[in-house]
């Protein structure tokens, strides 16, 4: 067999097996017709948690949703983040309502206090229907603390507009919160720069 001759048949074996593909795909979209809004979680020790988020923050903005952010334990110095939002308050409502992690507040009792405060603003957005998405940054770690009940933060998601988003990050995510969530992405750390003893740095970290 000549080079032209083999180029052609592998051309057709692929084309053939693609086809194929594409009929197994349409089959599996054609099942998949039913729309609600998802409850998304964002755990894991890797970087990337509230990045993703971002990611999607953007994304329903494209689209002309409103958002709504409350990030819990951030809020002790400015991020490009909130920075970058606030550029846009018609679109999005951006709540930073922590002072720090507690073993820079050194406070769990304001943590407490915080946390809740922070919890009071993000019922707030998940009662009402005109957020399409409502990112809730780092709550994880406010339940692994417990500054908050797990199961009065589980009930308030659920009872939620039926088609909101609800995209929730945090280390430690606790094993209730996965149960009932919809979608739920575990970053892994590989490698980190920070453990070469780089600094965390503005645009990237921060």
């Amino acid at each position: 067999m000549d080079a032209e001759t083999k180029a052609l048949e592998d051309a057709a074996r692929h084309s053939e097996k693609m086809r194929k593909k594409q009929a197994a795909h349409d089959r599996i979209m054609a099942s998949k017709t039913r729309e609600k809004g998802l409850l998304i979680v964002h755990t894991g020790k890797g970087k990337g948690k509230t990045s993703a988020a971002l990611g999607m923050i953007v994304r329903a903005i494209g689209h002309g949703m409103k958002v709504g952010v409350v990030q819990f334990i951030k809020g002790a110095m400015s991020t490009g983040d909130e920075l970058f939002l606030r550029r846009f308050p018609d679109d999005v409502s951006f709540h930073a309502m922590g002072e720090g992690y507690t073993w820079e507040t050194q406070d769990r009792e304001r943590d407490v206090l915080k946390a809740q405060q922070a919890w009071e603003q993000a019922r707030r957005f998940l009662s009402d229907p005109a957020y399409g998405l409502v990112v809730l940054d780092e709550l994880n770690i406010a339940l692994k603390y417990r500054y908050l009940d797990v199961d009065t933060v589980i009930a308030d998601l659920l009872d939620r507009p039926e088609m909101q988003h609800v995209v929730v990050t945090g280390r430690g995510a606790p094993p209730e919160l996965i149960a009932v969530a919809d979608t739920v992405s575990e970053m892994t750390d590989v490698k980190h720069a920070f453990r070469a003893g780089i600094a965390a740095q503005a645009g990237t970290e921060w």
